[in-house]
């Protein structure tokens, strides 16, 4: 087994862990219903792509290492639900180098300054960028002009998560972005982004926990003094906004 395909098999058995599915399925509900559409963005294994689908959202999954997109498209072949997008995502239509990290598939990359910070952070020792490969960038917008406007958006893209939403200029009903802690400033820019956007309600989930870290929502400002004053070893989460307030009580 290469390095990758093992890589790719720790990444099933902890993202399709026995009883993660309900969770996953519990907190999303609040976003999506039947019938809606979703964006995966940074799809990955597909675990998110796979509850929107159980709750009964149409999925645009967008993933663009090539040996992951054609394991999504085995997974997700007899399912005309899931449409794959094998690209990028960032500010404007065109191309972009995506860097590779074959060891740890789940990093990769087309930000420069996020493999900067991870030089040296703790945790993060031993993580190697060893290949990039140039990408097709699209945007959230053009997304939205070929599939529609989508209900939720997750973003996980390892600090590339403001230039995707530099893309963005109508909002979804709601979305998600992954913060770092050793990128606190990605996240500032996200929330003002947002903000701008029209997005006053924000709460947001230490790494995988699926569990509101706010009693209710709170304001742009609140969440990046929140996620400045995290201790380093809380690593990540997901930052959540709503045009609708109550779908981020706890």
């Amino acid at each position: 087994m290469t390095g990758f395909a093992a890589a790719i098999g720790a990444s099933l058995r902890t993202y399709y862990a026995p009883g993660r599915a309900a969770l996953l399925d519990a907190f999303h509900a609040r976003f999506l219903k039947a019938g809606d559409l979703a964006f995966d963005i940074g799809t990955h294994v597909g675990d998110r792509t796979a509850s929107f689908r159980r709750l009964g959202a149409r999925v645009v999954a967008v993933e663009p290492q090539p040996r992951l997109a054609r394991a999504l498209r085995l997974m997700f072949r007899r399912d005309p639900g899931v449409t794959l997008v094998a690209a990028l995502v960032g500010a404007a239509p065109g191309e972009a180098v995506l860097r590779l990290n074959t060891a740890n598939p789940t990093v990769a990359t087309a930000s420069a300054d996020f493999i900067a910070a991870a030089d040296g952070a703790a945790g993060w020792e031993g993580q190697r960028w060893d290949a990039e490969i140039v990408r097709p960038v699209t945007t959230l917008d053009e997304l939205a002009m070929r599939h529609g406007l989508p209900a939720f958006v997750k973003i996980d893209v390892e600090g590339f998560e403001a230039a995707v939403l530099r893309g963005l200029t109508r909002p979804p009903r709601a979305l998600s972005f992954e913060f770092t802690t050793i990128q606190r400033g990605v996240a500032r820019e996200c929330l003002g982004l947002l903000d701008a956007l029209g997005y006053r309600a924000f709460n947001a989930c230490l790494g995988e926990s699926m569990a509101f870290a706010h009693r209710g929502p709170v304001g742009a400002a609140a969440m990046a003094d929140w996620i400045d004053a995290l201790p380093h070893a809380a690593n990540s989460g997901d930052v959540y906004a709503a045009l609708a307030p109550e779908r981020l009580i706890a």
